[in-house]
């Protein structure tokens, strides 16, 4: 069984100096759920009028393009938003280390407390972190407002969504870019009914899908 990552002393150093973030899992799925279902809607339902394949890849695409970029916009300035509220809190933490160290020490020495520090360690502890603003700023945001350690990225998050829009949405658009439209639309109840055979007779649910679709 592979290992997650080592524990020598120099990956630990490298790992904790610097942490991988929150990483863009979230944002994929967001994006790729969103693309697939509304592209799909947009392509069963023109298909369900006998639109011609040209008008049914056009307003596929247009979907694509429009709502893949709105998704990655409202992406983009929801992290944005999350990260300049972090900052706002950072300030205001900054503040109180100057303007009443006792209480943010004391703050400190709490949340130790509750991390299983006790006695003179906990003291000791508390005084140093208190000591050190970028660390004591750092304890009051993840402690005390729950924010991740790392500050999220709003640009690569919004190419993200935007990528895996783009790229899930483009899956109901691809039979009719080979020609099958007419088939994979008289087909998708067969389809569905072959997945969930398969599924009950616990064998793979995409040849569910492959032999529904197959001749």
């Amino acid at each position: 069984m592979p290992r997650e990552h080592g524990h020598s002393p120099a990956e630990i150093a490298a790992r904790i100096a610097a942490p991988a973030g929150r990483g863009y899992l979230r944002d994929v799925v967001y994006g790729a759920i969103d693309g697939a279902v509304t592209t799909f809607a947009i392509v069963a339902g023109v298909a369900g009028a006998a639109l011609e394949t040209k008008v049914i890849l056009a307003l596929g695409l247009a979907n694509l393009l429009a709502d893949g970029f709105s998704m990655a916009a409202g992406n983009y300035a929801g992290t944005k938003a999350e990260r300049d509220d972090a900052r706002r809190l950072a300030r205001v933490e900054r503040r109180h280390l100057a303007e009443n160290p006792e209480g943010e020490q004391a703050e400190i020495r709490e949340i130790l407390r509750r991390k299983g520090l006790s006695g003179d360690v906990l003291e000791q502890a508390a005084t140093q972190i208190a000591g050190d603003t970028a660390a004591a700023v750092a304890l009051m945001l993840s402690d005390e407002y729950g924010l991740a350690p790392v500050a999220p990225r709003p640009l690569r998050a919004a190419l993200a969504t935007f990528a895996a829009f783009v790229g899930a949405g483009a899956v109901p658009l691809v039979p009719f870019v080979l020609g099958w439209g007419g088939r994979v639309h008289a087909g998708h109840g067969d389809d569905l009914g072959g997945v969930f055979y398969h599924r009950r007779r616990q064998k793979p649910v995409v040849r569910g899908a492959l032999v529904a679709l197959g001749p």
